[in-house]
């Protein structure tokens, strides 16, 4: 395959990669992708049929026994390999993630070294792995032991916001504990895996265990109906992950199906407001408002909420929206036009509906970048628990102030909503920290820290319809998936 270019202005139709080996798709069907910042094609991304996800399945099937005989030790030289050469490809992976997602190239950076992380835990699976034993367990003279074993062949199915990260979430748990591995990657954003799997074929891993099939529809389908698919992962809406975890849960497979989610950010009188605005910008602008682990609700308690009302407006109001390659730029565009339609028609709704539009993004145009799906940051006050802007998910720059009396109130809030995957406490007292870490029924909870991004070596949590599972990837929750004992 020839080399990609980071950063390219058309990187061709993409290929498969199968049993070691780059393949072009068969499929007489295929999508453009484009630049969200110009709109520009800068990819074709095949679209691979029933028959080519199912050699795929069968060609890993095949090669899994001697793979699954590889001593954990063997395996882990790969990954130390693969470490060593996305360390050097570190900025080029970077760049190809700002340029096809359209976030800025330092939430780009920051993705590639979660990837990474991920690799550095997956290498440790010689002591993730072990089993356990108890001497006269059974009975007298009889000893009992739980061995961890691989079962086979996994695949997951990635979203559009983290095209490197989230496929590292997975799969190389599942191929240092001994079973082989398909990502199908997103459709909006392909060009990353392909780029990835140019490093994961330097590194060494035999043909088969690593796998990269492009598609949609059919290449999913054909995951659930395959007898030698143990089970699938994967990252994106609510209706989707519970779709998923439904359908392949009835097909006997094992499930991490990660959902959608409306945190909430609780701020406190005693709150230092200058840091905690500097650090709620990521949360709620990071990666233009399209990630699991967004702000969304900016709770203010009792008579903070004008000054910090205040300072979030001039934050707000000063933010560089741009591409995301540009080293100045604090908030890429959307993904596409259909994703930026549908938060246009979530900011209307919030106007129809009563809440106070301080600050709209609608209609911004970056220079240079006029076709580019940008909205600028956005913010309404005055949002009440009813609104649909304060109940679904929005997936885009646009801040709901509440006000609120006391953190019981909050709390009550942020346990009405159905998803349950982050919220955040911004305070000076560890009497309400503790409080609210006991209290908050979410599966990531943050302490003055708008984004709860779980490290590489804990699991990636989420309750009610932010989850649907009972083992999330990442650490140790990932190595108990991929395995049975």
């Amino acid at each position: 395959m020839a080399v990609l270019d980071p950063v390219s202005r058309n990187y061709g139709r993409l290929k498969n990669y199968v049993n070691g080996e780059w393949v072009d798709s068969g499929s007489s069907k295929a999508l453009e992708v484009r630049d969200p910042a110009t709109t520009d094609v800068i990819a074709q991304v095949p679209l691979s049929t029933k028959e080519e996800t199912k050699a795929a399945i069968e060609t890993a099937q095949e090669a899994w026994w001697s793979w699954r005989e590889t001593a954990p030790g063997d395996r882990t030289r790969c990954f130390f390999k693969l470490k060593t050469i996305m360390e050097r490809e570190y900025e080029n992976i970077a760049r190809i993630i700002s340029q096809e997602q359209g976030k800025t190239i330092d939430d780009a950076r920051g993705e590639t070294r979660r990837c990474i992380d991920n690799v550095d835990v997956a290498a440790g699976i010689t002591s993730l792995q072990m089993g356990y034993n108890l001497e006269d367990g059974a009975a007298s003279n009889i000893d009992e032991e739980v061995i961890v074993s691989p079962l086979g062949v996994f695949a997951a199915v990635c979203p559009f916001n983290f095209p490197g990260m989230v496929p590292f979430w997975f799969w190389p748990y599942a191929v240092a504990t001994g079973n082989m591995f398909i990502v199908k990657p997103s459709e909006q954003v392909p060009i990353t895996t392909q780029y990835m799997f140019k490093l994961i074929d330097q590194a060494g891993f035999p043909p088969g265990v690593i796998n990269l099939v492009n598609g949609r529809e059919d290449a999913v389908n054909t995951f659930f109906d395959h007898k030698d698919i143990k089970g699938i992962s994967f990252v994106g809406s609510t209706p989707v992950a519970k779709w998923i975890y439904k359908t392949a849960g009835e097909k006997g497979k094992k499930v991490q199906a990660q959902g959608g989610a409306k945190n909430s950010l609780v701020v406190m009188p005693d709150a230092v407001l200058d840091k905690t605005v500097n650090n709620m910008l990521a949360s709620f602008y990071g990666c233009a408002g399209q990630r699991c682990l967004a702000g969304s609700n900016m709770i203010a308690i009792g008579d903070v909420a004008e000054p910090l009302l205040k300072k979030w407006l001039d934050a707000s109001r000063n933010l560089k929206v741009g591409c995301g390659l540009d080293e100045a730029s604090q908030m890429g565009p959307v993904i596409s036009a259909a994703a930026k339609e549908k938060v246009l028609g979530y900011i209307q709704k919030g106007v129809d509906e009563g809440a106070k539009l301080l600050l709209d993004g609608r209609g911004i145009k970056v220079p240079g970048f006029e076709k580019g799906h940008f909205i600028g940051p956005t913010v309404f006050d005055d949002v009440t628990p009813d609104m649909t802007i304060a109940k679904e998910e929005i997936f885009g720059p646009v801040v709901c102030f509440h006000r609120m009396k006391n953190l019981d109130e909050a709390i009550e809030f942020i346990h009405q909503s159905p998803f349950g995957n982050a919220s955040s406490i911004y305070t000076q007292s560890g009497k309400l920290a503790r409080e609210f870490r006991y209290r908050c029924q979410v599966g990531n909870v943050g302490i003055n820290v708008g984004l709860v991004a779980a490290m590489a070596y804990f699991p990636f949590a989420g309750y009610k319809d932010s989850f649907f599972g009972d083992l999330h990837g990442q650490g140790q929750d990932a190595v108990k998936f991929f395995s049975d004992r």
